[in-house]
């Protein structure tokens, strides 16, 4: 994955977690760390490799796990849950309004 790709990553994970009403500090580390993506000159690949992530601007611990799971594998389990709370969501209210 590429640093867009990446960031589109992170800026949905933002989004989900507005509409679910989380924290709003944790929301913003998530919105600072698309922007530091953006903004960075070289491939979030190469920062993993050189083990070198946590030298990004808002990107911490957990972050860093998360860029480096979807560097390795294409995809991020919690990104994933949270699409699936939403979807749940949006399928249980479309059944109930089916009746």
């Amino acid at each position: 994955m590429n640093n867009k790709e990446i960031a589109g990553v992170f800026q949905d994970i933002a989004d989900l977690l507005e509409l679910k009403g989380e924290n709003p500090f944790k929301i913003r580390a998530y919105e600072k760390v698309v922007r530091s993506i953006e903004h960075l000159p070289v491939e979030l690949e190469q920062l993993v490799k050189e083990d070198k992530l946590k030298e990004v601007p808002g990107v911490g611990e957990a972050i860093t796990k998360k860029i480096t799971e979807l560097v390795n594998s294409g995809k991020l389990d919690y990104y994933q849950k949270l699409k699936a709370e939403f979807a749940e969501t949006s399928h249980s209210s479309e059944s109930e309004g089916t009746d």
